[in-house]
C-alpha cells in the first residue's frame, strides 16, 4: 500500500510527530509513505530514518501553497532537496505572512457573533510548529468545545449527527475561511510556474494536489496547469470518487505523466480521513511510482 500525502505536526493543522506517522503508517501496511506539509520540509529529516527501520521506503515530500489565474492551488513536491533554502525561504515567507493573516481571521470570526480573544488563540497555538498561526480548523475546534456555543445555529452542522459532522474542523474552514468564504483573508502566495520550478530546482518532482478539490468549477485549467511543466496530478485521493480517479488517471497515461495517490490524513482535523484510504489505485502504480519518484 502506498500513501503519498500525509500532514505531521509541521503543519499548522496536522496532529502527529513524523516518528507517530512512521509508526502508524507501519501498522497499516504501507510500504511507500510521503509527509507533505504545508509549506514546509522540516519533517522528512525526522521521518526518513523512522520509516526506513520500520522496512517502510520514505519518498520526501512537500505540499506548497500558490496562485494560478487567481485561483489558489496546492502543489506537491516529492524527492526534493529537504534541506534547500529556497524551500526555507518559503516557509519563513508563509510564517510571516500567517502572523497578520490569523489576526484577520480573529477579526472576522468575532464578525460571525462568536466571542474569540487572541489569548485563547495564543493559548491553542503555543505548543504547535506555527505558534501564532491561527487556521479556521483552529477557531472551530475552539468554538465546537465551548459550551457556551452548545446550540448554536452556524455549528449545528458540525456537531455529531450533523450534515458537516465527519470531518467537523476542515469542513467549518472550508465553509468560511477557504477562498471566497466570509472569513477569507488573502495570502500573497507565489504564482504556480515559480513554485513547479523551485521544486524542479531542487531535485523534485511537481504534483497537483487532490485535483478534484482545486479545480472544481474550473476543469478546463487541468490542461494549462499540466502545460506549465507540472509532472503529474494526485489522481487517487480521499476526496475523488472512483470515477474522478479513474479519469485523471486515464488523462496522465495518456500524456505520459505520472499519477500518485495519498490520503491527505491529518489527525483530528479530518478524522475520517484514514492512512492509505485514497481509493483503489491500480496494481502497476507502486512501479510507476517507483520509477518516477525515487529512482531518479
Amino acid at each position: 500500500m502506498i500513501d503519498l500525502h500525509m500532514h505531521s505536526l509541521y503543519s499548522e493543522d496536522g496532529g502527529f510527530t513524523p516518528a507517530e506517522l512512521a509508526a502508524q503508517c507501519c501498522r497499516e501496511g504501507i510500504t511507500i509513505m510521503s509527509i507533505t506539509d504545508h509549506n514546509c520540509a522540516r519533517a522528512n529529516i525526522e521521518a526518513r530514518p523512522e520509516a526506513e527501520a520500520r522496512g517502510i521506503r520514505y519518498i520526501s515530500g512537500i505540499e506548497i501553497d500558490c496562485v494560478y489565474r487567481g485561483l489558489d492551488f496546492h502543489v506537491l513536491g516529492y524527492g526534493i532537496d529537504e534541506q534547500s533554502t529556497d524551500l526555507a525561504r518559503i516557509e519563513d515567507d508563509i510564517q510571516q505572512q500567517s502572523l497578520r493573516a490569523s489576526l484577520e481571521r480573529l477579526e472576522k470570526t468575532q464578525t460571525l457573533g462568536f466571542h474569540v480573544t487572541r489569548n485563547e488563540m495564543q493559548d491553542l497555538s503555543k505548543d504547535a510548529h506555527w505558534k501564532n498561526s491561527w487556521s479556521g480548523e483552529m477557531f472551530a475546534e475552539l468554538l465546537l468545545a465551548r459550551p457556551e456555543y452548545a446550540g448554536h445555529p452556524l455549528l449545528r452542522p458540525y456537531r455529531p449527527g450533523g450534515a458537516r459532522s465527519d470531518n467537523p474542523y476542515v469542513n467549518f474552514y472550508w465553509d468560511y475561511y477557504a477562498q471566497g468564504k466570509p472569513c477569507y483573508v488573502k495570502m500573497e502566495y507565489p504564482p504556480m510556474e515559480k513554485i513547479i520550478d523551485i521544486i524542479h530546482r531542487n531535485q523534485g518532482k511537481a504534483v497537483l494536489a487532490h485535483p478534484g478539490v482545486n479545480l472544481k468549477g474550473h476543469e478546463d485549467l487541468l490542461g494549462e496547469i499540466l502545460d506549465l511543466g507540472m509532472d503529474g496530478v494526485e489522481a487517487f485521493s480521499s476526496y475523488h470518487t472512483p470515477e474522478q480517479a479513474a479519469e485523471f488517471y486515464a488523462q496522465m497515461q495518456k500524456r505520459g505523466l505520472s499519477a500518485t495517490c495519498g490520503s491527505d490524513h491529518h489527525g483530528k482535523t479530518k478524522p475520517s480521513i484514514r492512512l492509505g484510504g485514497h481509493g483503489g489505485a491500480p496494481s502497476g502504480l507502486i512501479a510507476d511510482i517507483l520509477r518516477s519518484f525515487v529512482s531518479q
